[in-house]
Formats: C-alpha cells, sequence, structure tokens
C-alpha cells in the first residue's frame, strides 16, 4: 500500500499533460481513446493492428508514479471505458521506466485516523483492477513497491523488465498492506517468501520475481512494453467471450478450494457450447482453417 522512497513527493510538483512520457516512444499505430477532458494521472491509448489493446500509462513521473486518490479515481474510468469498448480484448497497463508505481501517496494516509478510514472504506476503490472482465497485463519496469505491487498483482499476467523491483515495505511506515497485499503475495509466492518480504519490507528483483512465480517473464528494460502489448494483441485475436470466460475459471483456482474451483469451470466449460465462438472455433479446427471470432 505506501511506499518507502523518501522524497518521492515533492509538494507543488506539476502534472505532465503528454499522451506519453519522455524518453519513451509513442506508440506505433496508437490512438487517444479517453473521452471528455483528458486526464490529469494518466495517458490512453489503443493500439495493435486492430486497435484491440488498450494501454493505460500511470503519469505522476515527479512522485514515482505514486497511487494517489485522483489517480487511482481516473484508472477507475479509464479501466471502465476500455472495458465497454467493444474492439478492445485485452489492457495493459504500465509507468515510466523508471516506475511502475512506487506505492501509495503517503501524504493523503498521513493524517487519517480509524474512523476515517473505517467510515469511509479507505482503498475500497482500489479493487476496480481485479474486477474487470478484459484480461489486463502488467507491463512492470522500476519501482513496484506497496500499492505499486499490490496494483501489478490485481492485473492477470505481469512482466517485467530486467531492472524492475517489488516490494511490500509498509512495515518501515508502521502500518501493513492495505489492498491485498497480503491475501495476493502469498498466494502468488507462498507464505514463507511473503512473510519475509512483508515483515522486513526487503524488495526481491525481477530475477527472484519470476523464480518466486510473481511474474511469468523478465524482458530488457527497452523491449518490455511492446512485448506486452503483444501478449495482449494475441490475447484479443481470440473470442473475447471465451477469454473472460477463462479469465473467470483462473481467477476461481485462485480464490476458491479446488472443490469449488472444478465446478466452476465444468460450468464455464458448458457455457462455452452456447456461444457462436465456440461453434466456429471447432469447425475452424476441423476444416484446418484459421477462425473467424465475432465475440458471440
Amino acid at each position: 500500500m505506501a511506499a518507502v522512497l523518501r522524497g518521492v513527493l515533492r509538494p507543488g510538483a506539476a502534472r505532465r499533460r503528454l499522451l506519453l512520457p519522455s524518453p519513451l516512444r509513442p506508440l506505433p499505430g496508437a490512438r487517444c481513446c479517453s473521452a471528455g477532458a483528458p486526464f490529469q494521472y494518466l495517458a490512453v491509448q489503443k493500439t495493435g493492428a486492430r486497435q484491440s489493446v488498450g494501454v493505460i500509462r500511470l503519469e505522476r513521473p515527479q512522485a514515482l508514479n505514486a497511487l494517489c486518490e485522483g489517480l487511482m479515481k481516473e484508472l477507475g474510468q479509464a479501466l471502465e471505458t476500455l472495458e465497454n469498448d467493444p474492439q478492445v480484448g485485452a489492457i495493459v497497463i504500465t509507468g515510466s521506466q523508471k516506475a511502475f508505481a512506487a506505492g501509495a501517496d503517503i501524504k493523503e494516509m498521513q493524517n487519517k485516523n480509524f474512523q476515517e478510514c473505517y467510515s469511509s472504506n479507505f482503498l475500497a476503490g482500489w479493487d476496480k483492477v481485479s474486477t474487470v472482465r478484459k484480461p489486463i497485463i502488467a507491463a512492470v519496469n522500476g519501482y513496484a513497491l506497496g500499492g505499486g505491487c499490490e496494483l501489478a498483482m490485481m492485473c492477470d499476467i505481469i512482466y517485467a523488465g530486467e531492472k524492475a523491483q517489488f516490494g511490500q515495505p509498509e512495515i518501515l511506515l508502521g502500518t501493513i498492506p492495505g489492498a491485498g497485499g497480503t491475501q495476493r503475495l502469498t498466494r502468488a509466492v507462498g507464505k514463507s517468501l511473503a512473510m519475509e518480504m512483508i515483515l522486513t519490507g526487503d524488495r526481491i528483483s525481477a530475477t527472484e520475481a519470476k523464480e518466486a512465480g510473481l511474474v511469468s517473464k523478465v524482458f530488457p528494460v527497452e523491449k518490455l512494453l511492446d512485448a506486452a502489448i503483444a501478449c495482449a494483441e494475441k490475447i484479443a485475436s481470440n473470442s473475447k467471450l471465451v477469454a473472460a470466460m477463462a479469465k473467470e475459471s483462473v481467477n476461481a483456482a485462485f480464490e476458491t478450494t479446488l472443490a469449488e474451483g472444478t465446478k466452476t469451470e465444468k460450468r464455464l466449460f458448458y457455457a462455452t457450447f452456447a456461444t457462436d465462438d465456440r461453434k466456429e472455433g471447432m469447425t475452424a479446427f476441423v476444416e484446418k482453417r484459421k477462425a473467424n471470432f465475432t465475440d458471440s
């Protein structure tokens, strides 16, 4: 939830409104897809040959993309827009080469008390990322600490740049993770490593994160985003309807017992037989041609 990078929040720091921050290049063929007023803390685009990938970039560079309430509210709005876009089949969330997100905004939390946190259900809105039905890939370069690590773990797939660092350092601030860190990290890497990271505040490298099962692949820093977009585009080429079913079934394995999970899987497997895409996919296989999915 909270970062321990001293000095990451600078009072009065200007917010950038550029489509993409320097030094990262614009995405080839990308189109801005935000509606209404431009986001203050995000850049949102669609990219890919069929504009089937939504890319959300966190943009608080002066604060190493610390997650303030305004940023998280905008993130929810951007995710809702992409969720409702029939052209988009997968989403990538990324930050800068220096930081995916260095944590939550400590200055926003510093003076809160128990009653305020409890009454307002503080951080409840952060769960929006985990409720999106379309697959989400976190492309993590640099720091993914506290809330940044929790945000990455809310995504379905984590790709990491070779210099990425993951950690839950809340203990050093006299608190504990509050946006799923103790739960998702334990499920991802096991009790021993999760306990060590959470009780010491120590970070792990991208390589260590891959070995522990937290991330699926590690790439050179400059190739990370392209790799994540390529994966998202591959996912988006399949049936969006069936992809949502597959995501729901995998999440059941992550969140329920084996017996409950297999029941969910069977129910969703049967449900695919009510779709046109299941019929098209199997027919295309038998006819030895590429399937033409219609997301129906």
